[in-house]
């Protein structure tokens, strides 16, 4: 990926990027939700512990560190919760109409089995402590504070060369049965996690003509 021509592109300075800078933004810009590039590897031990450090090295409201990684590899346990998606996916297809079902009904929406490896992100909102800092005027901190270990992961992983789905098609009582926990923890995330042939250029749901992402000055506001 030539990220000086895509930043360029946009109207963004490159310029005085140091190379160490151009990693992070070229790891940034690769990043995608992988579905069908999954190369049919289970990851090693070694890579996705040091994903897994990464994640645990998120910022998080009051040092609270509210996660827990659940790790499913098991074939039967994979195919189990692919099943329940299956059945989702075909009630939110069931939903639309027309065009809108013919969108959808050839984007594939993950990649369970193929992955070899599952990952259930929980959030554990007592964790820390009754007075948490930071979450007292705005609860959702905790919650935020979750996607931010998994943007962590999903970056990490990207840097080691593999693909991350994230999905949610799926009952959240489904899925917190499934890995064991009680309210009130939560599962907020099931991430797919393996070895991929490549990473598209393109992102899916714009490819199949779902959704056009939004251009940066569309949503940078000044004053």
């Amino acid at each position: 990926m030539d990220i000086r021509a895509l930043l360029s592109a946009q109207g963004i300075d490159t310029d005085s990027l140091s190379d160490d800078q151009l990693a992070v933004y070229r790891t940034l810009f690769r990043r995608r939700d992988v579905r069908r590039e999954f190369a049919g590897e289970v990851v090693d031990k070694t890579r996705l512990m040091r994903v897994l450090a990464a994640a645990h090295a998120a910022p998080s409201v009051g040092l609270s560190q509210p996660w827990d990684f659940h790790i499913i590899q098991d074939s039967a346990r994979l195919q189990r919760f692919a099943d329940h998606v299956a059945t989702r996916r075909a009630e939110f297809a069931a939903k639309l109409e027309g065009e809108r079902r013919e969108t959808f009904n050839p984007i594939q929406i993950e990649g369970i089995v193929d992955s070899g490896t599952g990952i259930v992100v929980t959030y554990d909102p007592t964790r820390g402590g009754k007075n948490i800092l930071g979450r007292d005027t705005v609860d959702d901190t905790g919650l935020m504070s979750v996607a931010l270990a998994i943007q962590n992961l999903w970056l990490a992983a990207t840097a080691e060369g593999l693909g991350v789905g994230w999905v949610s098609f799926y009952h959240e009582d489904f899925l917190a049965n499934f890995v064991g926990v009680e309210a009130p923890v939560r599962p907020v995330a099931w991430l797919c996690i393996g070895p991929v042939t490549h990473l598209a250029a393109e992102r899916d749901l714009e490819k199949f003509g779902w959704r056009k992402g939004l251009a940066l000055d569309a949503v940078v506001h000044w004053g």
